[in-house]
């Protein structure tokens, strides 16, 4: 999938969507640490991975842009360090004029207020006003793969960001997740639509005869959703 077609295919769909169709998938559910964050609420983010890895100057990302397409989002593995911001309002800008999506940092942001005015959707753990204090040597691979908490990405991969945090998917799988995402989506919509109608979830589901399935076959809750259509659960 291009940049255009994965904005207007995820356009609608959250993390939580796209989460519960690759479990359903057998996709491996791929997240940032749960603290990073977006810097403003209703953000929303999805493009292919431009990773870059810090060592204290900012010419590694000014790199990644000269290899980026428009639409990619730069994913900056800064080793989750609190001691050191690594991106700022000009990197952000120099990113929003690249064309790029958005910024996603395994570290730290400075120049919050800037930042916020850009309106660049960018995810990072936290603020500090500290800027780096070291210039470790670069190594080799690093403009083709970025590490967040337990995950390495490459440009093989997907970001998709929203209020919720942060998912990789992988790109050769984008469309697929997507499409069962919005079945689910539909679902879990028009399920809240009932019970705002006054018909609760329970009957919705028909828990009584889960309880008489599970009782009687062993039946699982996730089992007896898929056969009846529900989507909550996955």
């Amino acid at each position: 999938m291009g940049a255009l077609e994965l904005r207007h295919t995820y356009l609608d769909l959250t993390t939580a969507h796209a989460a519960d169709a690759a479990v359903r998938l057998g996709v491996p559910v791929r997240c940032a640490p749960v603290d990073v964050r977006p810097l403003w609420g209703g953000t929303h983010v999805v493009g292919r991975v431009r990773p870059a890895r810090h060592y204290g100057s900012v010419d590694v990302f000014l790199e990644a842009l000269e290899r980026a397409a428009p639409g990619d989002v730069l994913v900056v593995d800064n080793a989750g360090r609190d001691d050191e911001a690594c991106v700022g309002d000009l990197m952000a800008l120099e990113v929003q004029q690249a064309g790029l999506a958005g910024v996603v940092i395994w570290g730290l942001h400075c120049d919050s207020r800037e930042l916020r005015d850009i309106r660049l959707p960018v995810f990072s753990q936290g603020a500090t006003p500290a800027g780096p204090q070291r210039l470790d040597p670069q190594e080799a691979d690093a403009l083709t793969s970025a590490r967040v908490g337990r995950h390495v990405l490459t440009d093989a991969d997907v970001v998709l960001g929203d209020d919720d945090g942060v998912l990789f998917l992988p790109l050769d799988r984008a469309a697929e997740v997507a499409e069962l995402a919005a079945t689910i989506r539909d679902t879990e919509r028009r399920q809240a639509v009932r019970m705002g109608l006054g018909t609760s979830l329970r009957d919705q589901t028909r828990f009584a005869d889960y309880l008489a399935a599970r009782d009687l076959h062993g039946t699982t809750f996730r089992q007896h959703l898929r056969a009846v259509g529900g989507a909550i659960e996955e």
